[in-house]
């Protein structure tokens, strides 16, 4: 069978269902194509997507200045490892560091790498800048985290599903619960061996917890007094999806126009991902300053995919693309428009108890448990209606589509949202 060959959305499911492993419990629509917000499935019916490859296509499926970039470097020079240079990854580590306001980028290709990879720069930093004995580093990390599966990841997560008969564990983590300065103080204070705290700036995969506003500066304030390193993951809510360039810019209510682009509260470690590659190429990043990047030297860690020239393009364009059609500053004018519709709606509708996010990161939680298959007949009802969402933590459902949204597409899909409820709740 060629894989240019078309088959019906039937056919490609049951050959996953017996060929492929089952980690995934996906929606039973088969994609096949997509452009801008839109994606077609293998029958040409069209929806609107909703969730983004879990934000990784901010700037719309397909994007040609990303895909012409991708395709030009491909047919030029894929891969050459780190074992030589190439000539345009040092572009992009001075076109992201310039873009973010740090000294250096090391590349990776994964979330979870890169996220595995600011755990080992942030241990090496403490044994050799810090002075914490060896093999002694903790590193903080929150309740309901989400920063990947990996197994050192799934040894820091409380989410059972994930855990269970993986062990045993990585030691050397301390979970604390989230938006909770008193205790990242309490536990700083009473342990001597902390060397950073792993935070997401937003808790995506928890549900869209937006912390207090206050928060990510106290954190970072009690991270400098107690010289432990704050280390933000931003794979999920990095490049403009929040409606500032990264979720640490703060709380401000000043449109993108207006904002830097520097981060209000500086991450000593900053992790990217997802966006990063515009949802064309496995591209992540981290960046530090040299205080901290220096300690990792030839030999202390290494990707032979991370950097590739492919890779390199392919996230210049996609920075580009989110700089040049102010993406950031539209997530945030129709992040706000969202909510202030659904907030109206809810009083009306006995199913949802409210609406959360910043930008066009957002969620709705709804009135079931989250045992409950409510949330996700819900998304059930709003595939047939042309949307694609998907719940998370089983009541809740996560609102996430291409930046490259316009306001009458957006009102249109609260049109879909709000009718597929309305249907739903008379139907209960």
């Amino acid at each position: 069978m060629s894989v240019l060959e078309k088959i019906s959305s039937k056919d490609a499911i049951a050959l996953e269902e017996k060929h492929g492993a089952h980690n995934y419990h996906p929606l039973p629509v088969v994609l096949s194509k997509g452009e801008g917000v839109h994606v077609w499935d293998a029958e040409g019916k069209k929806y609107y997507d909703f969730l983004s490859a879990y934000s990784a296509v901010n700037q719309g499926h397909c994007h040609p200045k990303i895909v012409d970039a991708m395709v030009l470097q491909a047919k030029t020079l894929s891969l050459t490892s780190r074992a030589f240079y190439n000539d345009v990854l040092g572009k992009y580590e001075k076109y992201a560091t310039e873009t973010f306001g740090f000294d250096k980028l090391l590349p990776m290709n994964t979330g979870a790498e890169a996220v595995e990879t600011a755990l080992k720069i942030c241990r090496k930093w403490a044994y050799e800048k810090k002075g914490i004995a060896e093999n002694s580093a903790q590193i903080i990390v929150c309740e309901n985290n989400f920063h990947g599966r990996t197994t050192t990841i799934i040894s820091f997560s409380n989410d059972a599903v994930a855990r269970k008969n993986f062990g045993p564990y990585t030691e050397g983590f301390i979970r604390i619960e989230y938006d909770n300065v008193v205790a990242l103080e309490k536990t700083l204070r009473e342990n001597e061996n902390v060397a950073g705290f792993l935070v997401e700036p937003i808790q995506g995969e928890a549900g869209v917890y937006v912390p207090s506003d206050n928060y990510l500066k106290e954190a970072k304030a009690l991270c400098e007094k107690y010289n432990v390193l704050f280390i933000a993951d931003e794979v999920q809510t990095g490049i403009a999806r929040t409606g500032r360039l990264l979720a640490t810019c703060g709380n401000c209510s000043c449109p993108d126009k207006h904002c830097s682009g520097i981060p209000e509260v500086k991450p000593d470690i900053l992790i990217l991902g997802k966006a990063l590659s515009g949802g064309a190429y496995p591209v992540s990043a981290v960046l530090a300053n040299n205080a901290i990047m220096d300690v990792i030297r030839p030999g202390n860690h290494g990707s032979t995919f991370g950097g590739n020239p492919i890779a390199a393009v392919v996230a210049i364009a996609a920075l580009e693309v989110v700089k040049d059609e102010q993406l950031a500053q539209n997530a945030f004018e129709l992040g706000e428009l969202f909510r202030a519709e659904l907030n109206a709606f809810i009083p009306t509708c006995s199913l949802v108890n409210a609406v959360r996010g910043k930008g066009l990161l957002n969620a709705i939680l709804i009135n079931d448990t989250e045992e409950s298959s409510t949330a996700w007949d819900i998304c059930m009802a709003l595939k047939e209606n042309g949307l694609l969402a998907k719940p998370t933590h089983g009541n809740i459902i996560r609102f996430a589509p291409p930046l490259v949204m316009t306001k009458d597409q957006l009102l249109d899909c609260v049109r879909i949202i709000k009718t597929t409820l309305e249907a739903f709740e008379k139907q209960k």
